[in-house]
């Protein structure tokens, strides 16, 4: 009768009957299995599985000469090699890509549609029957690369192991048909060679088990990469300063070693150790002794991580918490030979919307290498880093000079040690970059990150999600396992992944808003405005996606309006997807937001609004059908637009917000409730602790009213006593 396993999660696994001595995996070399496209209770079977068939199962990558998983492409095998165990092949990695063969086999394939660019496409309609290719893609010894962009690597992939199919029966049941270690057939651990590792798809074991013989691994071969050698690490046994890395590549060298002298004992010494090794009693262990290797990964991986300064391994290079200077910065200091400082700096004047922040300064490139640090720290969920380099990249955006000095970051509001530090290295690297940006522009799982990151309706928790905890490495593990998983709006940002990142240029946006304007015109009357904020406003020569504010001086006449407009534009092929439709303020009667009814998380904005995917219905051939009589398909890239209501009441509070960078709008709602003791928001603004709603743009009074949505804006600044800036001079970043 099977045992049961009760494992820390409470949940029961019946084993399977104990395998008889015929039925012995020992002579494997050290397998590991890829925690990869399959559930965590489906790889403790696989493992455990394993460990029944006596197989030298290991748990950390960099020991194994077998990696089995549920991939068949060599480009993800190599990655997830290099990933798992940490390895920079450029430096003094673990493997010697000068001689590596990686090839497909006879594992059968369900490829999906082929995709441009970076992933494979994914249409409405989704593929629900697998189709068929006879054909097999064979590459030849050297010519796999990590980095390759080819479709001949990504079109064909072997079929996937279910995720259920490795618990099913197959896994469980006795099977004594295996063959013994001295078949024949058995891949014994001197036909691995010691210097190699070889990635085998699991359908492997899957079809070993169904078969009932064990199948030649090669037909299941993915991916096969050769050691470096014990000279090539240049680390001598005797080196007591070797890294990790390099005493890791010299204990794989002494058991490589190792190995070799066993193989020169007699047949008789063999013979007794292997009988003696097999009456030694196995041990097992639960589950619960087994490491999870997915449920901390991203502390595992950042925590010790800063992006703040040289990345030098030894401790004593980082710089000192002091700021040193040299004797010509002291001088300087000294003397008042630095630049005359703008009032904003004299009267230490943190919030970015009391000073003016143009779109281009004289330090833009350093600002670029703060930007780099500062989206690893939002990926890597370093909430609080990302808000201290925003205050810090709006301070030195403000800054009218180009910065020379450490003295100088330092006397700006909101830089600290840490970015004068970054300064003084950017300024002295030879090619003006930081190293910390080179270790993140090199790091593969940021890259990773980053890509996820921006699938539009994928924020930086649901990237570490895609990547830690459903193990996705790219659009098309996204595609192919998670689909059905993803919501709607994400389908359609990994549908239109390539499209979304193209940049508008100002006459498209103007064309959309125009078309906008004529449908909001038609529904209402002449009067409605159409607004275009956003980086547009600001004077950007492309932009993101287009933001628009439509406003009427009849309030009644925005009740509900962003409902009509999008039917409308729908009905024109304008809009060929509607991502979110919010009528929160319609619901509301279009008041401000009530202070007492406010929850966590809330933003600056509470209006009625569509965010929309549109297409440009105007393209050469419309109308016209191809050789196969079907219609010409519309080429013009899919847009993403953002359409939003404002009654005329607090329309300026709306264009302040929608306008502005990102840390101005910030810098807006926190000078508004520290200085003023108010809470801003695009749908008004309201005092603390009473709620009465504050009149900034004088609406209630008829004789007062604002009749220009730009006047508007100005009372805002006004109302909170603070000077009005162009929106040119809002792009804090």
């Amino acid at each position: 009768m099977a045992n049961e396993v009760v494992y820390s999660d409470g949940a029961i696994e019946k084993e399977a009957p104990f395998i008889s001595s015929n039925l012995d995996l020992s002579g494997l070399p050290a397998v590991y299995v890829l925690p990869v496209h399959i559930t965590l209770g489906d790889l403790h079977k696989i493992e455990n599985h394993l460990t029944r068939l006596r197989a030298p199962l290991t748990y950390d990558i960099r020991e194994a000469r077998i990696v089995l998983g549920n991939i068949s492409k060599p480009r993800r095998a190599k990655f997830e090699l290099l990933q798992a165990a940490k390895v920079d092949v450029k430096a003094n990695g673990l493997l010697n890509h000068s001689n590596v063969s990686s090839k497909t086999h006879n594992v059968p394939e369900i490829p999906l549609s082929a995709l441009p660019s970076t992933k494979r496409q994914k249409f409405e309609e989704i593929e629900t029957q697998p189709k068929t290719d006879d054909s097999i893609i064979a590459e030849q010894p050297g010519t796999s690369d990590i980095g390759s962009e080819t479709e001949a690597e990504d079109e064909k992939r072997a079929d996937p192991v279910s995720q259920s199919s490795i618990s099913q029966a197959s896994l469980s049941r006795t099977i004594d048909s295996f063959p013994s270690p001295e078949d024949p057939a058995f891949p014994q651990a001197h036909e691995e060679s010691a210097d190699r590792v070889k990635v085998v798809n699991l359908k492997w074991l899957e079809d070993s088990i169904r078969l009932g013989n064990l199948q030649d691994t090669g037909d299941y071969l993915v991916y096969e990469a050769e050691l470096l050698p014990h000279d090539a690490t240049s680390v001598g046994p005797e080196s007591s300063a070797a890294t990790p890395l390099q005493a890791k590549a010299r204990h794989i060298t002494e058991r490589s070693t190792q190995i070799d002298d066993d193989s020169s004992k007699g047949s008789i010494e063999r013979a007794k150790a292997e009988t003696e090794s097999k009456l030694k009693p196995r041990v097992y262990f639960s589950r619960v002794a087994k490491r999870d290797r997915t449920s901390d990964a991203t502390h595992r991986d950042f925590s010790s991580r800063t992006f703040t300064s040289t990345t030098s391994k030894d401790p004593s290079s980082q710089p000192p918490h002091l700021l040193h200077q040299t004797t010509s910065e002291y001088e300087e200091s000294v003397s008042g030979s630095l630049p005359p400082m703008p009032d904003w700096v004299l009267q230490n004047q943190l919030f970015s919307c009391q000073r003016s922040t143009p779109l281009h300064t004289p330090n833009d490139n350093f600002i670029d290498q703060l930007k780099e640090i500062r989206v690893a720290r939002l990926l890597t969920n370093d909430d609080i880093g990302v808000r201290a380099y925003s205050t810090s990249i709006a301070s030195i955006a403000a800054y009218p000079y180009e910065i020379q000095s450490m003295a100088e970051i330092m006397s700006l509001p909101g830089c600290d040690h840490k970015i004068a530090h970054l300064f003084h290295e950017w300024q002295n690297s030879p090619n003006h970059c930081i190293q910390a940006v080179k270790d993140i522009q090199a790091d593969p799982a940021l890259q990773i990150l980053r890509q996820m990151y921006e699938i539009w309706g994928v924020g930086a928790t649901t990237a570490r999600e895609f990547y830690y905890g459903k193990q996705w490495r790219d659009l098309d593990d996204i595609v192919e396992f998670g689909w059905n998983s993803l919501s709607r709006v994400q389908q359609i940002g990994v549908k239109y992944y390539d499209e979304f990142l193209l940049k508008l240029p100002r006459a498209e946006v103007e064309a959309i808003a125009e078309i906008v304007r004529r449908h909001a015109r038609e529904i209402v009357d002449e009067r409605i405005e159409c607004i275009i904020v956003g980086g547009y406003r600001r004077g950007k020569s492309e932009s993101g996606d287009v933001d628009l504010i439509l406003s009427h001086p009849d309030q009644c006449a925005t009740a509900g309006l962003v409902e009509k407009v999008v039917r409308s534009l729908e009905n024109e092929g304008w809009i060929t997807h509607t991502l979110t439709l919010n009528l929160t303020n319609t619901k509301r009667g279009q008041e401000t937001l009530p202070y007492v009814n406010l929850k966590k998380g809330a933003g600056f904005d509470t209006l009625d609004k569509a965010l929309v995917v549109w297409q440009d219905q105007s393209f050469s051939g419309q109308g016209s059908t191809d050789e196969h009589s079907k219609p010409i398909k519309n080429p013009n890239p899919h847009r993403r637009v953002d359409i939003i209501i404002s009654p005329w009441r607090t329309v300026g509070c709306a264009v302040a917000g929608w306008t502005s960078g990102t840390t101005f709008q910030r810098d807006l709602r926190r000078y508004a409730k520290k200085v003023k003791g108010w809470k801003f928001d695009s749908s008004g603004v309201r005092e603390r602790g009473s709620g009465r709603w504050i009149d900034l743009e004088r609406w209630t009074d008829p004789k007062t009213r604002c009749t220009d949505w730009k006047e508007a804006e100005r009372r805002v600044f006004e109302g909170m006593d603070l000077q009005y800036r162009e929106p040119s001079d809002r792009c804090t970043g």
